[in-house]
């Protein structure tokens, strides 16, 4: 199998639907530790892009116009070019897709 590739969108400050909900840069170091604890050994390729900065890639700049216009809450979480999770995301639906892709859990 080969590496999935991981994709957090967000900003410094917190979208206004997500008040209390955890930052997009903790949300990033969260995913990064619960999918690492979840599926050890696993190879995974994270990436955070940050929405307040001009996008090089086409692919990026994408989502980040479609985070401006509001067609999706940030963080946003795309793996390998799939949406799979969007301003407060749910492990279990994180850990659902990577197992679509035929991850095997740790138990």
């Amino acid at each position: 199998m080969g590496q999935i590739e991981i994709t957090v969108y967000g900003a410094e400050e917190r979208c206004a639907s997500c008040v209390n909900a955890p930052g997009s840069k903790e949300t990033f170091e969260w995913l990064q530790a619960a999918i690492g604890r979840k599926y050890p050994g696993e190879h995974f390729q994270f990436q955070y892009v940050d929405i307040s900065t001009p996008a090089v890639e086409e692919e990026h700049a994408d989502y980040i116009k479609r985070i401006e216009d509001e067609e999706f809450f940030y963080p946003l979480i795309v793996m390998d070019g799939k949406v799979i999770g969007e301003g407060d995301p749910r492990l279990k639906t994180v850990f659902s897709a990577i197992e679509e892709k035929g991850v095997q859990t740790n138990g």
